[in-house]
């Protein structure tokens, strides 16, 4: 048949065919690799929702977690797998496996036909050519965009990691508010029935007006710190609904009573920065960024004096004459461009993710040693209220309320006792939240869970034995 490329195109087609294979496309896009990492380097347990049958396995498990008290771990579960935001990064991967796969893959040929006519005579010409650079450079191509597919899979990897953190811290918010707000309407009601009693008191001549007032002023200042208390449960409450992704029926989820109790002693951690810099997916990310720019320089030095070469086949047939066969080729010729301009912008973009790298290692080395110090002061400040603040206050309260019985104290003093006492309360909660920020804080800048875990949540019931007299 007139036009047909020739038998001996069909061997080097054959060859460019092979050259250019198809590059894998799995079904989750290469999200597995990414959640079996997490899974081993922080017991995480993400997963990315593909059709109908995965998201009604997201939602089963969902309210599963959600039919008891929310811990912290549960929290995080529910997180991975139900916030849309994080859900939408997840695909990210396939994104790059998609440019992974396409990198793999030759040019499609052009063909060309052309038909002349006239003067009694017919002239067909038929062509198909290719890009000879872009197969040359199909290894090199495609070894980029294999670094740059492990590079996504760091990020979206650190992503889930910091979603993790972010949802652990608003979980302990959530749980202190939650404590500090119960403890806030004992201190009301307490403040409450005695502003009542010293009522009593006073219209019956046996106090005065001025202890009458305080009585009520800190009463008053009580229900102000009762409101307060309750707009910030809400608000941490809110933060952490949407870090879960709830929304609906889902949102009357519950939480524990308190916060987990101080450990008996810190996690000590030998060789912080090592850790560090082995560990952190941002480290590992920077590295990855900076190898996949050095990939890119060896393909544009590649590239920089022949940027469009083309070889083709081509035949002709003419009426009255025998068809021909041969060959042609298209170079761009390097007359105003020698492509200085492109290799200089790669080496730039190279020796920036160099610094980038630098950079991001020396704040990896500094996050660790600051928030493990963050770590240490904050459980020497929780164990200080709870071993020496609180028993004491505990100490002067029953010391106060004898000496109130026995009429060697006024009703005053039991006032500022109270107020002293409810102070140290609220101290102590916000110390016992810092310390398990800090804690939350400490196994993102190691880039792992610490040595020691943390214990488990207090149950419904459990609560704190101080309250306000």
């Amino acid at each position: 048949m007139p036009g047909r490329t020739s038998l001996h195109g069909g061997g080097a087609l054959t060859m460019l065919v092979l050259l250019g294979g198809c590059a894998g496309i799995t079904p989750d896009g290469g999200f597995d690799d990414v959640a079996s990492r997490a899974l081993a380097r922080g017991g995480l347990a993400p997963r990315i929702v593909l059709n109908e049958a995965d998201a009604r396995a997201v939602a089963d498990t969902t309210r599963s977690l959600l039919a008891q008290p929310l811990d912290s771990e549960a929290a995080v579960r529910v997180a991975l797998l139900n916030n849309p935001g994080l859900q939408a990064s997840y695909w990210n991967v396939g994104i790059a496996q998609a440019d992974l796969a396409q990198a793999a893959r030759l040019h499609n040929p052009a063909f060309g036909f052309k038909r002349l006519a006239g003067g009694g005579g017919l002239e067909i010409e038929r062509s198909l050519s290719f890009s000879l650079v872009q197969a040359l450079t199909l290894p090199l191509a495609r070894r980029l965009e294999s670094t740059r597919f492990e590079q996504v899979q760091l990020a979206v990897g650190a992503a889930i990691e910091r979603h993790a953190v972010a949802t652990r811290h608003a979980w302990i918010d959530a749980v202190a508010a939650n404590q500090a707000l119960d403890y806030a309407r004992r201190v009301n009601a307490a403040g409450e029935a005695s502003a009542e009693l010293m009522g009593r008191m006073a219209r019956s001549g046996n106090t005065s007006q001025l202890d009458l007032a305080r009585e009520r002023a800190f009463h008053a200042d009580a229900g102000a710190a009762l409101m307060r208390a309750g707009q910030q449960q809400v608000a941490a409450r809110e933060r952490l609904t949407r870090l879960l992704g709830l929304w609906g029926a889902d949102t009357a989820f519950t939480l524990p009573a308190r916060l987990p109790d101080l450990p008996s002693a810190p996690s000590e951690i030998a060789d912080l920065e090592r850790r560090a810099l082995a560990a952190r997916l941002d480290v590992a990310a920077a590295r990855q960024d900076a190898a996949a720019l050095a990939a890119s320089l060896g393909l544009t030095r590649a590239t920089r004096f022949v940027n469009v070469l083309e070889l083709g086949l081509a035949n002709k047939s003419e009426s009255g004459m025998p068809t021909t066969r041969g060959y042609e080729i298209s170079v761009e010729l390097p007359l105003f461009d020698w492509g200085q301009a492109r290799s200089a912008r790669a080496e730039a973009l190279y020796m920036q993710s160099l610094r980038r790298v630098a950079e991001t290692a020396v704040d990896a080395r500094s996050q660790a040693r600051e928030r493990y110090l963050g770590y240490r002061a904050a459980w020497d400040l929780a164990r200080h209220y709870r071993d020496e603040v609180i028993p004491l206050r505990r100490k002067i309260s029953q010391e106060t309320l004898l000496r109130y019985n026995g009429m060697l104290a006024s009703p005053f003093d039991l006032l500022t006792d109270a107020r002293e006492q409810a102070g140290a309360v609220n101290a102590t909660i916000e110390a016992l939240k810092e310390f398990w920020s800090a804690h939350a804080d400490l196994e993102e800048a190691l880039g792992g869970p610490l040595v020691q875990a943390a214990p488990a949540a207090v149950p419904q019931g459990q609560e704190h034995k101080e309250h306000a007299q």
